[in-house]
Order: structure tokens, then sequence, then C-alpha cells
């Protein structure tokens, strides 16, 4: 099996690459791998569904400039092909005045990266917005949405497969070894042999492992972070109509717990953030030997539990309390109550963490002989997954002289 490029990992940035390859160039054939047995199984799977606006990002930066670009290139992308979604837009509450202070930086950084529509919302306005929260102050963004993003991933696929006959999606299969030959490499698979001229990688949760397997000298590692989810119940639903966000605290790396009216209609309140002892485990007590070792060797991840020792130790309460959950929930709906959650879904995010602990860093695409590599794509990556996948071209023509 001789392919031009083998693309490594099946969620939504591989899939958008492969899109964007195989459409500009169509004569090339392409191999996309996957080791589950269905597509966007992990990050893109069980992830909250949102088509972020850009809010957040540092003006100028590869999430910022990826993240907008993206989200039009999304939206326009679901529009054409039938893709569940709406940009039905969201509000972020300041319940407290100590949080107008950062409520105003979210607003200028909004401004610096172009968020369309961005308004400042009195106590009053919020209601108008979402009648059952409680805040003093806010933000309009009603450029922000709600997409499927399993199946945006699969009609990437297919779009891709229909332009060229040769290339090929292969599904369970994870590649166990990668060899390096006089001009191209091949990749052992769990099945076969698959050759490629060149590699991308895609692999998200495993993007460190594969990264080493090709010979990358990486000091970071990836660690996990799993997030959980209540649902409002048929009796809560109400109190919700489309997208609320907390002021994020600029002391913790994680958005904070928020409510997603999904596309099926279901609203799901969380995630809260916990380190998670297995990177693909979804369930409180999921663990493994290798992945806890790697993480609890590695000297970022003790850096970053001390930086967040307080933090830390309110999530993992809150994993396994519904009553401090939903204590978290009512600071901007106090009317929820314990009647109103019933347990939902869990995901995991994987951060490429650096060595001082530090979760905050830009997406990170880097080349290594004839191979490139993601190495850091969390959220916003799913939104910016098409802007993503243009950029990854963008450094496969000027690396390799397509």
């Amino acid at each position: 099996m001789k392919f031009d490029i083998a693309i490594v990992g099946g969620g939504i940035v591989g899939a958008a690459t492969l899109y964007k390859l195989q459409s500009k160039y169509p004569a090339l054939k392409i191999a996309l791998i996957e080791k589950e047995d269905i597509l966007a199984d992990h990050q893109t799977g069980h992830n909250s569904g949102v088509i972020h606006s850009g809010l957040y990002y540092k003006p100028g930066s590869l999430k910022a400039k990826n993240c907008i670009e993206g989200r039009h290139e999304l939206v326009a992308f679901a529009k054409e092909h039938g893709i569940a979604h709406d940009v039905c837009g969201k509000i972020v509450v300041a319940t407290d005045e100590s949080e107008l202070s950062n409520l105003e930086k979210i607003y200028q950084t909004g401004l610096e990266n172009k968020i369309e529509g961005l308004q400042k919302l009195t106590g009053e306005e919020l209601k108008k917005h979402e009648p059952h929260v409680e805040g003093i102050a806010g933000l309009l963004v009603p450029c922000t949405g709600i997409i499927d993003f399993r199946t945006a991933t699969a009609k990437m696929v297919e779009l891709a497969l229909a332009i060229q006959s040769e290339s090929r999606l292969f599904l369970s299969e994870e590649v166990l070894d990668i060899r390096k030959e006089d001009g191209f490499s091949t990749l052992v698979t769990s099945k076969q042999s698959i050759q490629a001229n060149y590699l991308v990688f895609c692999a998200g949760l495993q993007a460190d492992r594969l990264a080493k397997k090709d010979g990358v000298k990486l000091k970071e590692k990836v660690v996990g972070f799993r997030g959980d989810y209540y649902e409002l119940t048929e009796q809560g639903k109400h109190k919700v109509k489309n997208l609320i966000y907390p002021v994020p605290n600029p002391d913790f790396p994680f958005l904070g717990v928020h409510f997603t009216r999904m596309t099926d209609g279901e609203i799901e309140c969380g995630p809260n953030a916990v380190f998670t002892f297995k990177r693909e485990g979804y369930g409180k007590t999921d663990f493994s030997w290798r992945d806890t070792w790697d993480a609890l060797t590695y000297q970022g991840t003790w850096k970053l539990f001390f930086k967040n020792m307080r933090f830390g130790i309110n999530e993992y309460r809150r994993a396994f309390s519904k009553r401090l959950f939903l204590k978290t929930l009512q600071r901007m709906i106090p009317s929820l109550t314990m009647d109103d959650l019933k347990p939902g879904r869990s995901g995991v995010r994987a951060l490429l963490l650096r060595q001082d602990g530090d979760t905050r860093d830009d997406f990170r695409i880097e080349y290594h002989g004839n191979s490139i590599h993601v190495l850091n794509a969390p959220s916003p990556a799913a939104t910016a997954s098409l802007a993503i996948g243009g950029y990854i071209v963008a450094k496969v023509e000027e690396q390799f002289g397509l």
C-alpha cells in the first residue's frame, strides 16, 4: 500500500487536513489512518459541540487567527453540506464585582480580534437573552454557535475520498511503528504496513508518543484532563435558551463550567477539569498504568498541580459531588435544583504541557524530516479545523515542495 501522503489521526483536524489536501491536489493518493473503528471518537466526539468565536485568544496567535478563519469556513461548510448547526450566540455573565475587570479585558481582546457583533450587556439586558440568569454585567457574542462535529468530520472524509478513488480510509488500525526508508516512510499498523512519501500526524491524545516514535526530540508531554458534564432534565431545560458562560478566572487554565444547548436539543452543563489517570478514559475511575506513569513522572504535571492546588481540589470534589456541581451552576442560574440535573457524558482534553506546568501554549505544528506533527491542538481546534487544515497544506507545500 503506497501513498503520496499518509495522515495519522481521524479526528476533525485529520479529516480537515485530508479534505483540504485532496481538494487542492486531486491527483494525490492520500491515506487517513485511525485506530478506532469510527472517526472522531475521542476529543472531537466528546467536546462541547461549540463553534467558538475567538473571543479569548491572544490577538495574532495561531489560536486566534485559525479560530476566526476556521469558524467562518466551518459555518459555510455546514450550510453547504447540511450539517446540523446553529449560530445562536452566547452570553458571558459576570456575577460579582470582582469579575468586571476580567470581563473588560475579554471585551477588549474581542475587539482586537474583530469579533462580529460583540456587545456589552447590563444585568437587565442579560435577562432579555437568558431570563433565568442572574448577573450584574455581561457580553453578548452573537457569532458563537453549536454544531455536530462528528457528522462534520465524516462529511469531510466522504468528500475527500470522492475526489480520488485511490485514496483510502483505514479504520481500526493503530500505528505501532514508523520506519524511515530512502525517500519514504513505512507505517507499521496493527494490520499491515503502509508506505507514504510524506506523513502528517494529527494524533491528539497520542501526539507526543507518535512524535517520539518518529524521532522528534520532544521535551514536553501530553497530559489529559477529563471534563464531566451534567444534562438538564425535561423540567429544567426551559431555564437555558442557548449558551451561557461565566467570566473565566485568569488564574485557572480552563474556561469554567458553562451551559450549552446541543444540536439535538439537550442542554449540557459543564465541564469541570480534572487530571485523568487514563488519556482515553471517560469514566471517573478509569485507569492506565502507562498513562499515569507518563504523567506523574513528568515535572510539568507536578508544577501544574502546585500552581493550581486549590482549583484542582475543588474540581475533584465537584467531580464526585452533584451538590457541589449544582452550587457552581447556581452562581449564574440560582433557580436550578438537584432535580434539574442528571449525569451526562465526559470528554478528555489533550494538553501538551510545558515543563514549567504552563497549559496556555498556542497551537503547535512542527516538522521533522518528511513529517509534519500537530503537537498541540486543544480547544478551539475543532472550530478552527478547516483553517488548521489549510495551514497544514501551506506547510506541506513549503516543506515538501508540492
